[in-house]
């Protein structure tokens, strides 16, 4: 195959990756691009917004995770680009404006550190023959070594290594070639100490991602482990991808993983992130997410609405009198409304009715049951 014909076989084998497929506004979302590859956004260290190409370097993989279409054991058609196709590639879409950053990862071709090799290799490339300084993110491939780890983060300007399931047991599950705490945490621990405050690479973001419904995870696993990243370990952005049914072999046993509605499957990865965003944005600890006697968190409503219903005590809230930290726990306000409140007050002035907000949409009609002026 020629250059342009690896890049759409590879362009295609990383569409499994959705962690960029659940955004609140349309250019949020991945799109695909000339020749078939896929374009995804991305937020830049400085701030801002970038479009990368994304590409897989290898579909060809060592590994036997059960969830994957390209494990080892699959009989499909593999590639591999070299290191100097990789970069004369991007630099094509570069020159022409179509992107401004790269997403660059990979299956595992012989070994971590072999994969690891070839693909900071053409970050080398980019980073001194072509002396692009724009902005890189690199997946970090399990079991690579700290030096390969260093490398990649001396050269990126993101990097993620993927912790897939939130146990060691779930993990296990998964895959029998990864160990979880010596592939997996102990290196996420290490990508931690290095872009601390302070430390040797400030400033690289470290990003991860969820595997949900490959296996027998419940949502309270994965919202403790999400919880713990961002705390302890000061992740940038935690993902979450659904299984997509038939494209591996998930840990579930038959008859159950056929008993879940595959739009189920979308809708709990839809709560995580609403659980993500409780998370990050609106100052919610792992112990007040609201789940059901199972460990999942409820399909039918909304994490934020049913935590209100569970703390009657806290509503109606007085829109000119509380606080930031009370104003983002009720329904239907967010961040922005939020800031725009606090403004209005700020400059002398009451809020009086709903409509002051904004024009009333469902999230504001929502907020008027939990309100007072």
């Amino acid at each position: 195959m020629n250059t342009q014909q690896k890049l759409k076989l590879l362009a295609d084998g990383s569409r499994y990756d959705l962690s960029c497929a659940c955004g609140t506004q349309k250019d949020e979302h991945r799109r695909r691009g000339p020749g078939g590859v896929w374009l995804y956004p991305a937020s830049l260290p400085s701030g801002g917004e970038s479009i990368m190409l994304k590409t897989l370097l290898s579909s060809a993989c060592t590994n036997d995770c059960r969830y994957c279409p390209l494990r080892s054991d699959r009989d499909v058609r593999r590639c591999t680009l070299a290191p100097e196709e990789v970069a004369r590639v991007f630099m094509d879409y570069v020159r022409a404006e179509k992107v401004f950053g790269l997403f660059l990862t990979s299956g595992v071709l012989r070994s971590p550190d072999h994969t690891m090799d070839r693909m900071l290799a053409a970050v080398r490339i980019l980073r001194r023959r072509y002396e692009y300084r724009g902005y890189v993110h690199l997946k970090i491939i399990p079991g690579a070594s700290d030096a390969a780890i260093e490398e990649a983060l001396h050269l990126a300007s993101a990097v993620s290594l993927n912790v897939e399931a939130p146990t060691r047991r779930t993990m296990a599950a998964l895959s029998t070639r990864k160990d979880y705490a010596r592939d997996i945490v102990r290196p996420m621990h290490l990508i931690s100490r290095l872009t601390a405050r302070g430390g040797p690479y400030a400033g690289v973001k470290q990003t991860t991602q969820f595997i949900v419904g490959a296996s027998d995870e419940t949502d309270t696993e994965i919202v403790r482990a999400t919880y713990g990243l961002y705390k302890r370990l000061r992740l940038s952005r935690v993902y979450f991808s659904a299984y997509q049914r038939g494209l591996g072999d998930p840990a579930l046993p038959g008859e159950r993983r056929e008993s879940i509605p595959a739009t189920d499957i979308l809708t709990r990865e839809h709560r995580l992130y609403q659980v993500d965003w409780l998370i990050r944005k609106y100052g919610f600890r792992d112990d007040e997410i609201p789940f059901e006697a199972d460990g999942s968190l409820s399909l039918s409503a909304d994490p934020k609405e049913i935590w209100a219903r569970q703390h009657p005590e806290r509503f109606p809230l007085d829109l000119n009198r509380a606080d930031r930290c009370e104003l983002l726990r009720v329904p239907g306000l967010g961040p922005l409304t939020v800031k725009r409140i606090l403004a209005i007050r700020k400059g002398g002035g009451r809020v009086r009715r709903i409509g002051d907000l904004g024009r009333p949409g469902k999230r504001l009609r929502k907020a008027a049951g939990y309100v007072t002026f």
